[in-house]
């Protein structure tokens, strides 16, 4: 997962001043762990330590209280029950990654990423969107080729991955919803060549920087198993050391070439 929040930090700057172009510095003084990042440990905490879902989203966001949520979720969040509101928003599948890499099957991942979207976005292209990122992560840790990966997803879930990033760039503009971002950050990994070129292209988009790179990310530390040395060590100091233990904690268990 941290190809995912390493995405995040990366997009960050770039959420609210995007950018059309491949060619950006990777950090700034303005970098910073967000929502994604928050949700995604809130994730891979209870994978590891079996609680529910709704219980460990709810304990991190509120100790995280200003990661910069969407005020649905933002509410949900201060809700004295934990209610899902129907969503179909990418939230449901920036927080997904730690699912892709800890179930070894396509119907447990299938069925977790349902578990850990439906708790807030329980919307079917909420559930939908946290499905596609976590099977696209699994069949991508488990080998398989873009051509199959692109298949698989393209006829599972209707999405359309014969686009390309260069097609898409032109016209599109910032979209929460799964449906209008979580094709285009696994199209950004299907061109790329490594790593950091998948969160590239993904903030070239000019959208929701943060969350498309955590998205693509997720699913580029997957296929590559490799993030450069120096990009790594510059999000590990950019994050709270309980976030590290839970990091290392979850790496040692799901993700041996971490």
């Amino acid at each position: 997962m941290i190809g995912a929040i390493t995405g995040d930090i990366i997009g960050s700057v770039y959420e609210a001043n995007p950018i059309k172009s491949t060619s950006f510095p990777l950090f700034s003084a303005h970098s910073r762990f967000t929502d994604d990042t928050v949700l995604t440990v809130a994730v891979a905490f209870s994978i590891l330590n079996n609680v529910d879902y709704a219980s460990s989203i709810k304990n991190f966001g509120l100790k995280y209280p200003h990661a910069g949520y969407g005020g649905s979720f933002y509410r949900w969040l201060h809700s004295a029950e934990s209610k899902p509101y129907n969503s179909w928003g990418n939230g449901s599948a920036m927080r997904v990654s730690p699912v892709g890499f800890a179930f070894n099957s396509i119907e447990d991942v299938l069925a977790e990423a349902k578990k850990s979207a439906e708790v807030t976005h329980n919307h079917p292209e909420g559930i939908k969107g946290a499905q596609a990122t976590a099977l696209t992560i699994f069949l991508a840790r488990k080998e398989k080729s873009k051509a199959e990966i692109r298949r698989e997803i393209s006829e599972r879930f209707a999405y359309d991955l014969n686009r390309t990033i260069d097609e898409i760039r032109p016209d599109y503009h910032f979209d929460v919803s799964c449906q209008g971002s979580v094709p285009e950050a696994i199209i950004a990994f299907l061109e790329s060549k490594d790593y950091e070129d998948t969160v590239r292209k993904g903030i070239s988009l000019g959208g929701d920087s943060d969350t498309i790179a955590c998205i693509a990310g997720g699913i580029a530390q997957a296929f590559y198993k490799e993030i450069h040395s120096e990009i790594i060590s510059k999000v590990r100091n950019m994050l709270p050391e309980e976030f590290l233990a839970i990091i290392d904690e979850y790496n040692l268990k799901f993700v041996p070439f971490a």
